[in-house]
């Protein structure tokens, strides 16, 4: 075993003898059996190990125990005495969890003040096998078949190709010592029960099932990655972005197979999850135009033929413009306060606004618009609801709740970005005008 592991590490390049590693052990014949084999393979590391304080004096052993081992080979032993139930309870989170979080929240804790390259887990071929059934039992699709990585980040796993009958026998035929974790035997844990019942139960079935079931992992694993490869070039490709929403045309999700897939890994990025893209792809199916699906973070729209999605809008406090103000700020951008001789020329573009000062009154008030509210749009004589001259301009649901409306003594004067008033316009007998200029 050990000439197998010197020569995966260095086929692999996961380690380098010129640099420094954190092991993290429990004392378990895993981590007993790494240490073993990093050390023959003479590749430097530190000990960190973490006392959970949940199995009493054997927790407390554990501890000693791999600092007598640590002692013994000269490496530097650290320990993190860690109250799991308190931390498990201020969290809201299993116990099980708790211990994960902070054991790994330790580690790289302690990999950064060490300055060490890496933090060595002892994760093994049967704890791949068993990590990738939880994924599947959790509904994590293609990508849960993906395991863990032999190296993410900081964290490596260099025994991912060896099995835990491998490691045994090396353990027991080097004599090497290791603690049991009694709680390991238990099936109160869903890993245990694969461990103990379900996978002894599937491997029962064919000499050869567990091979052909790591076998068939890799297999859709790397299907998993061809289908990444497609996707990113289908999302160049039919994805465009325009003035902040991203836009999909329908038909290039219906024509397309594997429909509520690309759906799912278009809008996962923002919050969406796998039911919401099922049910985004029936709506599609049925045509039901307008229909409004909400994340986390973003809006998704279908209006038209096309999917919209655009960032939810943020929460918005009215504010007020004094008359000395030079410039006030939006979620959208910052604009500046100009005020000018009413002989300027107009700017006619829809992001800025020229208004006849001496018709307005201060404070000016900024706010969201609102249902119900109406104003004259420029060139009309009647009033409009801002809904109604949204629709008209073709505006999407999920840019409509962003639209902001400035007023003057209550009474709009212009649709930020869209359209002024009709009465705040400039006229030939305009003596002074207030410019709203986005910078």
């Amino acid at each position: 075993m050990v000439e197998a592991f010197i020569r995966h590490i260095r086929n692999k390049t996961i380690l380098d003898h010129s640099k420094t590693y954190l092991l993290a052990s429990s004392g378990g014949i895993d981590s007993m059996c790494l240490g073993n084999l990093l050390t023959k393979a003479e590749i430097p590391f530190e000990i960190a190990h973490v006392n959970f304080q949940l199995r009493g004096k054997d927790s407390d052993e554990d501890e000693e125990f791999l600092r007598k081992w640590a002692n013994s080979f000269g490496k530097t032993f650290h320990v993190h005495h860690a109250d799991t139930y308190s931390f498990a309870s201020e969290r809201n989170i299993s116990t099980q969890m708790a211990a994960r979080e902070i054991r790994y929240e330790w580690f790289e804790k302690l990999r950064a003040e060490r300055k060490l390259d890496g933090i060595i887990l002892a994760h093994h071929e049967d704890d791949q096998i068993e990590t990738i059934f939880l994924n599947l039992l959790r509904g994590t699709g293609i990508e849960g078949i993906y395991g863990m990585a032999e190296r993410r980040g900081w964290l490596i796993r260099p025994l991912l190709p060896f099995g835990r009958k491998e490691i045994l026998d090396y353990v027991i035929g080097n004599q090497i010592e290791w603690r049991e974790d009694s709680s390991n035997e238990k099936t109160d844990y869903k890993r245990n029960k694969l461990r103990h019942i379900s996978l002894p139960a599937l491997y029962a079935t064919a000499d050869d099932a567990k091979s052909n079931l790591l076998n068939s992992f890799a297999r859709l694993k790397d299907t998993g990655k061809a289908f990444t490869a497609l996707f990113d070039n289908w999302k160049k490709e039919k994805v465009k972005e325009v003035d902040g929403l991203h836009i999909v045309q329908l038909a290039d999700i219906m024509r397309t197979a594997g429909a509520a897939s690309l759906l799912y890994f278009w809008l996962r990025p923002y919050g969406f999850n796998s039911d919401q893209a099922q049910d985004i792809l029936e709506t599609c199916q049925f045509g039901d135009s307008g229909k409004l699906f909400e994340s986390s973070s973003h809006l998704l729209n279908l209006d038209r033929g096309q999917l919209i999605l655009a960032p939810a809008p943020v929460d918005f406090n009215s504010i007020l413009i004094s008359e000395n103000d030079i410039d006030f700020t939006l979620p959208e951008g910052r604009y500046e306060i100009l005020k000018l001789d009413g002989k300027e020329d107009l700017d006619k573009t829809r992001l800025n606004a020229m208004l006849d000062l001496e018709r307005l009154n201060f404070p000016l008030e900024i706010r969201t618009w609102q249902e119900g509210d109406r104003f004259i749009p420029l060139g009309m004589k009647n009033t409009k609801k801002i809904s109604d001259f949204l629709i008209d301009l073709k505006i999407p649901v999920v840019k409509k709740h962003a639209v902001k409306v400035l007023l003057s003594e209550g009474e709009i004067a212009w649709v930020i970005g869209f359209r002024i008033a009709d009465w705040a316009k400039s006229t030939a007998a305009t003596r002074k005008l207030l410019y709203l200029k986005k910078r």
